[in-house]
């Protein structure tokens, strides 16, 4: 792991974001994948890199990445079914579900096999991903993954909890203009997902904002907290980076560890200072650091792994 406390500054994105300058609609696909329509934003050219996002999220989430990506890659985010623009699925919601959706979305994309970044709920789906069809994932980024304390917490009380939340998401997401514009208001909306909300710009803040409330939450939720993946972990067979916030209030930074001790090829790196979604918190940093990554020749490391200094 490097040394990464100078990342106390440089929080957020500096001068006019490059995503701003982008005609999105022009980039957005709608696939079929087993009969269901499903939102895909592509663009680019070369090795293909997917980007997956977790809970209550949506390909919005990595506005401050795909645009960076976009120069060297044919990037691809996609609205998992039952968030943002893509409808609930025909059957049940499930991790093993959403990466099949996932492989339904790279053949109609006609893409054989890519380098793949997940966050949180995506990072758990792109781990059953690496599991269960490792020709698919040649490199694999985990942002803040879930799948490990999961399997840990009291399911009941966290669906209560999950209760509430996708009450207040719902109504937060039909005022996300005002929250978004007052950066007293983004911190309360935002506050338990990011380390600063108030340093995070008004229009990046309201893409994030009305992302939530959707219909995948609840089932989705339950399906993260049913799945059970920490045992075949030891299977995953890529080059695998783990990325963590150290003030994560999602899910605990101890996890970091937990993944580092149970996936073989794998480098962990615990950012001060930064929350659950790093990428977005810190994304000039969270590019380089993807980009040393994949730019990397078969069994080489840029940065050489040293100890993770969390709990495991």
């Amino acid at each position: 792991m490097r040394d990464v406390s100078p990342l106390h500054n440089g929080y957020g994105s500096s001068g006019r974001p490059a995503w701003l300058d982008i005609d999105w609609p022009a980039h957005q696909r709608w696939v079929d994948v087993d009969g269901v329509s499903a939102n895909v934003i592509e663009l680019g050219a070369g090795p293909p890199l997917l980007f997956v996002h977790g809970l209550s999220g949506c390909w919005q989430n990595w506005l401050e990445n795909l645009p960076h990506f976009a120069r060297t890659h044919r990037v691809v985010a996609v609205d998992l079914p039952g968030f943002g623009a893509s409808p609930m699925p025909q059957g049940e919601i499930s991790i093993a579900g959403y990466a099949r959706f996932l492989e339904g979305v790279c053949d109609a994309l006609a893409i054989d096999a890519a380098a793949v970044v997940g966050n949180s709920m995506g990072g758990q789906i792109v781990s059953e991903l690496a599991i269960g069809s490792p020709q698919r994932v040649e490199r694999l980024m985990l942002v803040s993954a879930a799948g490990i304390s999961a399997e840990l917490v009291q399911r009941n009380a966290v669906m209560a909890g999950g209760r509430v939340v996708a009450a207040l998401a719902t109504e937060s997401a039909t005022r996300h203009e005002r929250l978004a514009r007052r950066p007293g208001l983004r911190r309360i909306a935002l506050s338990f997902i990011v380390r600063h909300a108030d340093r995070l710009s008004a229009p990046l803040a309201h893409e994030l904002i009305r992302g939530s409330g959707k219909p995948g939450f609840l089932p989705a939720l339950e399906a993260v907290l049913t799945h059970r993946i920490s045992e075949r972990l030891p299977q995953i067979a890529c080059p695998t980076f783990v990325v963590w916030g150290e003030d994560d209030h999602v899910i605990p930074v101890r996890d970091a560890g937990r993944f580092a001790k149970l996936i073989p090829d794998v480098r962990v790196e615990v950012w001060p200072d930064t929350g659950h979604v790093a990428m977005l918190e810190r994304p000039a940093q969270f590019n380089a650091l993807l980009e040393a990554f994949l730019a990397e020749a078969p069994g080489e490391r840029v940065a050489p792994a040293e100890p993770v200094p969390v709990s495991g």
